[in-house]
């Protein structure tokens, strides 16, 4: 009976969603308050019962009511419990109930936090959201029940959740990603609410902005969790795979990234509006593909879920509807997005142009190597492969090309920069980041990569800059401390995410032309070395787990013949579904990791294992949080709600003069 309350609640959460998306953007369109004052109760109403589908749902996992087919499918007695609620987005139907739930979520806080937007404005962008959950409800119930029977005979025991996701990374990686995902419908809400309206100038900017960074730092964070999760717990010493399920994050945030730039350009200038629109559809637009891809049965993978082409082809027809509404609307009101706003040839616009051009065509190609072998087998049957090398032959130069924009728009000015301001700027920053970039590597690992060397001249060029444009900015105060806190928090968001970019390219830049393996055999008692380091094994044993049973290996770890640590590295088997899993051991540190994944055991005892020394691999995710909070705090800046509020007063005051004048029928 309870599972069946779960669908009861998703029905009811799409009648909601349905009147949600429709009568608050008639009533902006008729000035009808009482319609428009729908918005935010309904909003509210389909949180609430979507929020009991999917506790319902968690329910079933930790009662092991295996009737129910996605429980049976994804779980079993044995699953300890803090998989089995992680189990719930463990496959398809549950991960999408997540998603939908998070989209209720962020509809939920637009309509808490937008009480100063105009009315008509904000029943537009719930509106418009409304639609979307309405749209993700029916493919649910038509296609793809949570809560869908067993019957007549339900199982004894299910099946077992996928070995590598019962990890920690599993746990965070997913729900993150998601958000930072469904967080850019809110961005596209804005977009199309301001394309319904007519108000396409800077105060639609100004309200999407803090949503936007909210959004991309999310999404920062979801993107760096499943590159952390991928390197420790899949067991091949990498951090990036170019895989065709994780390659969808990438391009949504590449798309994402020109957005929050080209807000800002749209905000302060009031050019770039048509183009922002764009960005903005495209982001959204990115974050369907990836749900497209992993649930359309195109392929098979341990982050795909779906092998029924029938949703894939649901899914298909929802981003056809919305992509194709959405940019048959952005077509008819292109003539209200022109601008009479000039700039010249070297100015801060035309450099972060520069900087969205540079994202959106790394997106194209990360877009059209993903899809492309895809498309080939569809058409031929015949598989292609598309890996590293052409994925870094176009991507890495492009990178690059952006890094050196980052250090110069910041020190430009609007409108118009004359050139010999700029190489009184930055010449001194340029001889000095190749001096360092040269020398650091030198000193640190006592080696040399023209590749490694480039990466750390671009890193010290990012971080020279902002300091040369942090001390510009303070010249005209009384000291260098009361200018650094005269800088808003945007300003301060800006550079912190600037800084992640830097401290990522020195983790990417060393860990891939530095890093060093070696395979070996070791029966017990037998050493190997690598690098600065013996690797000893000590002994091997059986283990057992709540749901697996297997082999840990000692492993003593001698730096320059003194005893370093012992790490163990384990062999594992799950008994309900007889999968091999290898859990990797890891000795992490700032500058380096020691990394050991276990192979099999020989009939002679001996181990086959790899070993790994991965230098600063972990500046890698720092840079990430780093590039997180600077947009966190770019979106608590103060000035949005001022802004907002005194703008907003007289537009709620003409929309409501407006709607005084509208008969309410």
């Amino acid at each position: 009976m309870i599972p069946e309350l779960g669908s009861f609640s998703l029905i009811l959460a799409l009648c909601l969603s349905v009147i949600l998306g429709t009568l608050p953007i008639i009533g902006a369109h008729r000035h009808n308050v009482l319609w428009m004052s729908l918005a935010r109760p309904l909003a509210a109403g389909v949180f609430v019962f979507t929020a009991i589908a999917l506790l319902i749902l968690a329910y079933a996992f930790i009662t092991d009511d295996f009737s129910v087919s996605f429980v049976a499918n994804h779980s079993n007695t044995l699953l300890p419990t803090r998989y089995k609620l992680t189990a719930v987005w463990g496959g398809h139907e549950g991960s999408f109930l997540v998603w939908t739930w998070m989209l209720t979520a962020w509809t939920l806080t637009v309509g808490v936090f937008s009480k100063s937007m105009p009315l008509d404005f904000v029943s537009r962008v719930l509106g418009v959201l409304g639609l979307l959950i309405a749209a993700y409800i029916l493919f649910m119930l038509g296609t793809s029940n949570p809560f869908d029977r067993i019957v007549p005979l339900p199982p004894a025991d299910g099946a077992d959740l996928n070995s590598a996701l019962q990890d920690i990374g599993f746990i965070v990686h997913p729900p993150t990603l998601y958000m930072g995902y469904v967080g850019l419908s809110v961005v596209f809400a804005f977009a199309i609410a301001a394309l319904l309206s007519g108000r396409l100038d800077a105060a639609w900017a100004r309200w999407s902005r803090p949503w936007a960074n909210v959004a991309w730092a999310i999404l920062t964070i979801g993107i760096a969790l499943g590159s952390w999760w991928a390197y420790y717990e899949l067991g091949w010493g990498g951090w990036w795979a170019w895989d065709p399920v994780e390659n969808p994050p990438l391009i949504t945030w590449l798309f994402a990234t020109a957005l929050i730039h080209s807000l800002a350009v749209t905000e302060k200038r009031g050019v770039f509006k048509s183009w922002t629109v764009l960005l903005a559809i495209l982001a959204f637009g990115g974050s369907l593909l990836g749900t497209f891809i992993t649930r359309s049965g195109l392929l098979t993978s341990v982050h795909a879920f779906a092998s029924d082409p029938t949703r894939g082809v649901f899914i298909l027809g929802i981003l056809g509807i919305f992509l194709g509404g959405s940019l048959l609307l952005y077509a008819l009101r292109a003539p209200l997005m022109k601008s009479d706003v000039g700039f010249g040839l070297f100015s801060r616009e035309l450099f972060l142009l520069a900087n969205n051009v540079i994202l959106v065509v790394a997106a194209a190609s990360v877009f059209l190597g993903t899809l492309f072998p895809m498309v080939y087998q569809a058409i031929t049957d015949d598989l292609i492969s598309i890996g590293p090398p052409y994925f870094n032959a176009i991507f890495s130069p492009l990178m690059m090309l952006l890094v050196v924009l980052l250090g110069i728009g910041p020190l430009s000015r609007w409108k118009r920069t004359s050139g010999s301001y700029l190489l009184q700027q930055l010449g001194k920053v340029a001889i000095a980041s190749v001096a360092l970039g040269i020398v650091i590597p030198l000193l640190v690992l006592m080696e040399i990569s023209i590749a490694a060397t480039v990466t750390l001249i671009l890193a010290v060029w990012i971080v020279l800059s902002m300091g040369k444009d942090m001390l510009n900015r303070s010249s005209n105060k009384a000291s260098l401390i009361q200018g650094l806190r005269s800088f808003s928090l945007s300003y301060w968001g800006m550079q912190l995410a600037h800084f992640g970019i830097a401290v990522m390219l020195v983790g990417a830049g060393l860990t891939s032309y530095f890093a060093s393996e070696k395979s070996v055999l070791l029966e017990q008692g037998q050493s190997t070395e690598l690098g600065r380091y013996t690797f000893t094994l000590q002994d091997s044993y059986p283990i057992e787990g709540p749901n697996y049973v297997g082999s840990r290996t000692d492993l003593l770890v001698q730096r320059n013949g003194e005893e370093y640590t012992i790490l163990h590295p384990e062999r594992r088997v799950y008994v309900a579904s007889g999968t091999p899993s290898t859990e990797m051991a890891i000795d992490s540190g700032f500058l380096r990791d020691l990394f050991i994944t276990l192979g099999e055991q020989k009939e002679s005892g001996a181990w086959s294992m790899t070993l790994y020394i991965k230098p600063f691999v972990r500046w890698i995710w720092l840079g990430a949080i780093f590039m997180a909070l600077g947009g966190s705090i770019a979106a608590a800046d103060k000035r949005y709600r001022r802004l907002r509020q005194r703008k907003s007063a007289e537009q709620q005051a003409a929309s409501k003069g407006a709607a005084e004048l509208q008969p309410a029928s």
